[in-house]
């Protein structure tokens, strides 16, 4: 059966969207220790560095999501709660995050100073949140901060037939969303969009010549 445009424009329509069962946003730091990470090439000599080539209080550090599974859901199991005095089950969500962390130092002025990439880190991290997120619902968690930064850095010489060695210490910091979330189909009144007013140049200003100061000059010769 068609149904008529209601008045006023609307229509009632059907939509495919995400229902929100639960949403959380928390935050977490942790550290990481990345021993033995060799000295790169030098990018303009193309000699291998060593220690005395880099400035150790420019080490920093970028991180990121991993290209490959960066959110793994490993398990969920129920359990019951007493909120505002009233039993519910919720569910206890274990989840496995997979990051990359990428160190960057700098040489020393003598050598030009250019920042080169020392090497990259894959680490994991997992959590438990608690969450209303009944079988079938996905976990969907997005970074609304991802930051770290170098708490120390060492480096160690190596021999004549081994590079030169930095260790760092890292601390990263994150801050997240972590939603539950079901595709549904809504039935609902609503009105379509409309484009809106395109919106004019402004005309060409007309011609301004800077403000003037006369209290100081030109004088009218009776100063003194």
């Amino acid at each position: 059966m068609q149904m008529d445009n209601l008045t006023g424009g609307q229509e009632l329509l059907c939509i495919n969207t995400e229902k929100v069962y639960d949403w959380i946003l928390n935050e977490a730091t942790f550290d990481l220790n990345l021993p033995d990470l060799e000295l790169p090439i030098n990018p303009v000599t193309g000699d291998q560095l060593e220690c005395d080539d880099i400035d150790l209080d420019s080490v920093t550090c970028e991180v990121a999501p991993a290209e490959t599974d960066p959110i793994v859901v490993l398990e969920r199991e129920d359990q019951v709660f007493i909120v505002d005095d009233e039993e519910v089950t919720l569910q206890i969500v274990n989840i496995r995050k997979n990051f990359e962390v990428t160190v960057f130092v700098n040489l020393v002025p003598a050598l030009g100073g250019t920042q080169v990439e020392v090497g990259t880190a894959e680490f994991t991290r997992c959590e438990q949140v608690i969450l209303c997120a009944p079988e079938g619902t996905d976990i969907d968690v997005s970074y609304t901060d991802l930051d770290c930064f170098v708490c120390t850095a060492a480096c160690d010489a190596g021999t004549t037939t081994e590079a030169d060695e930095l260790d760092v210490t890292v601390t990263v910091r994150l801050c997240q969303s972590i939603q539950s979330t079901f595709d549904v189909t809504l039935e609902l009144v609503a009105e379509f969009c409309q484009p809106r007013d395109i919106l004019p140049f402004p005309p060409c200003p007309a011609p301004t010549i800077p403000a003037q100061c006369p209290v100081v000059f030109p004088s009218n010769g009776n100063n003194g």
